[in-house]
């Protein structure tokens, strides 16, 4: 469908004018015209609602980001070993033929990637 034209717009106008008749077509555009505005205005309060709610969101998204940030300073200020999926043994152990008793125990924390002795 098209836009509305002039012509389409006067056969709207005559057909409303004879199903409502003169004194009652007044009546008629008035409450059509508020509840346009009732309308509108709803759908204006809802849009900031939900623009408000994004934006709280992101504001405690970033927050929890920074907070998390801060909570482990140690990991931020000494360079972290990041895990690559090898050993993190100097080569030189590795290489060594010393029983594994000897040799240190090292752990990974799933949560930060970074390789601590055990």
């Amino acid at each position: 469908m098209g836009p509305l034209g002039l012509p389409e717009m006067i056969f709207i106008f005559v057909l409303a004018l004879l199903i409502f008749g003169p004194r009652k077509l007044p009546e008629l555009g008035r409450n059509l015209g508020k509840a346009l505005t009732e309308f509108r205005r709803a759908s204006n309060e809802l849009r900031a609602t939900v623009e408000d709610e994004m934006r709280s969101l992101e504001k405690e998204a970033r927050e929890t980001e920074r907070q998390a940030l801060e909570a482990s300073p140690a990991a931020s200020m000494e360079p972290a070993q990041v895990d690559s999926g090898e050993s993190a043994m100097p080569v030189a152990a590795q290489e060594s033929s010393a029983p594994d008793d000897k040799l240190p125990r090292y752990s990974e924390t799933p949560t930060d990637g970074d390789v601590k002795p055990v």
